[in-house]
């Protein structure tokens, strides 16, 4: 066998196994790269909800952790808790365009069922769900959509079937 043979029989075998390693491969690193981002992703959204939370322990008087509305706010009050509740919309709102997709796979599944949670949490309070028409006026449709059906289904106590 001459050189030259065997450059040809090296360069077959770098073509035909080397190539389509090197393409898996190359697939793999990409896709670990997307998790990572998503990953980020999520943590910085998570971050986020546990600023937002440290404002709603800012403003006890508000009684925002408890299931049942302030009874009688003060006009003062009522403002805080508008900026809060907007807050809060903007929070979710960043949520769904980042964390949710209509077919999720099991670990994105898992991440934005916290967000729905959360936002489920939100819309037992007859207070946020009475102000929610205001809160949710120029933001996503499919957003919108989404809140409102929540809203409905923990106004009537409907549990969804996942």
């Amino acid at each position: 066998m001459s050189a030259r043979d065997a450059w040809e029989l090296a360069s077959f075998i770098v073509t035909t196994l080397g190539l389509p390693c090197a393409i898996l491969f190359f697939a793999w690193e990409q896709r670990k790269e997307r998790d990572n981002e998503e990953e980020e992703q999520y943590q910085l959204l998570s971050d986020a909800y546990i600023d937002f939370l440290e404002v709603v322990l800012r403003n006890p008087d508000l009684q925002l952790r408890t299931n049942e509305p302030l009874e009688n706010p003060t006009p003062e009050q009522r403002e805080r808790m508008l900026v809060i509740f907007d807050m809060l919309i903007s929070l979710f709102e960043r949520a769904y365009l980042v964390a949710y997709k209509p077919r999720m796979g099991e670990t994105e599944a898992r991440r934005w069922n916290s967000w729905d949670d959360y936002m489920r949490e939100w819309c037992r309070r007859e207070d946020f769900r009475n102000i929610l028409p205001l809160l949710l006026r120029g933001e996503d449709p499919e957003f919108q959509s989404y809140l409102r059906r929540i809203a409905e289904e923990e106004r009537g106590g409907v549990v969804p079937a996942y």
